[in-house]
């Protein structure tokens, strides 16, 4: 029997495989504790939330969690809370208001890709370089494709802004975690959506300079599997605060899911959860 007691965080993930082709593996962090949640695939396991949250940056005690993991008073100061990281097209740290500069120096002025992901079907996204392909596999993309190379993470978005005019940029969650996606073949995609977005760039690169905003024609797709034994039929979403005990077969984990045959559980989302883990 394997136990560990602590706060939950976000799986860690590492792609094994080449640079082309490999598989999502995944360590379950609990406190101190880096968990091989792989190993436990088709035994069963058991989460037990304690009743007690704390704030991933403070570690201040909170009744609710905020943003996957923050207390009220962290929400609402630290940049990495705010509306642009959800919508980098809205990035105000050129007008000077940004919440901290120096964390922003460090995640948004940097390059950032825009790419294509095939985890429900098509969708473009952005990440910084230092993401991928974690970006991906947190997303439960089974594909994807650099399109783009920009200098900051403003010029991401607003590249972002003109490509889901043509294409989705959310993932249907319940179909990637039943299994339900299709190979696309993303570099055909590209270059109709090339093609599409042509003249709306070009006046990117106009606004911004061409060395801002590159165009990415020579990227390899990435191939990515998961570790599954078998995807639901239906997808029941499983809840701490709703039931603190969520227990069951390991059938698979894909993006930031654990499925087992009583449900799914959403890892991401309960990061600062206490919980206890049995398996």
């Amino acid at each position: 029997m394997v136990t560990a007691v602590g706060h939950l965080r976000k799986m860690k993930t590492q792609l094994q495989g080449d640079s082309i082709s490999g598989q999502a593996c995944y360590q379950l962090l609990i406190g101190e504790e880096a968990i091989p949640i792989g190993d436990f695939l088709g035994k069963s396991i058991k989460l037990q939330h304690t009743g007690q949250i704390n704030c991933i940056y403070c570690g201040r005690k909170t009744n609710k969690s905020f943003n996957q993991g923050f207390c009220y008073p962290c929400f609402k100061k630290l940049a990495q809370c705010d509306s642009c990281i959800v919508s980098p097209e809205k990035c105000h740290y050129f007008e000077g208001t940004c919440r901290e500069p120096e964390w922003a120096d460090d995640h948004c002025m940097q390059d950032h890709f825009v790419y294509l992901a095939n985890s429900s079907g098509i969708k473009v996204g952005i990440t910084r370089g230092n993401q991928i392909p974690t970006r991906w596999i947190d997303q439960g993309a089974i594909q994807a494709l650099p399109i783009f190379r920009v200098s900051n993470r403003l010029q991401s978005g607003r590249v972002e802004v003109i490509f889901k005019q043509h294409v989705a940029d959310k993932t249907n969650w319940r179909a990637m975690l039943k299994g339900q996606v299709d190979i696309i073949d993303l570099l055909n995609e590209r270059d109709r959506l090339f093609s599409e977005c042509k003249t709306d760039i070009e006046n990117l690169q106009q606004e911004f300079g061409v060395q801002a905003i590159q165009w990415i024609n020579d990227a390899d797709i990435v191939g990515i599997s998961y570790p599954v034994i078998e995807y639901p039929t239906k997808v029941t979403s499983l809840n701490f605060d709703k039931q603190p005990t969520v227990e069951g077969t390991l059938m698979g984990i894909k993006g930031q899911y654990l499925i087992l045959d009583t449900g799914v559980i959403n890892i991401r989302k309960f990061s600062a959860y206490q919980v206890e883990f049995t398996a």
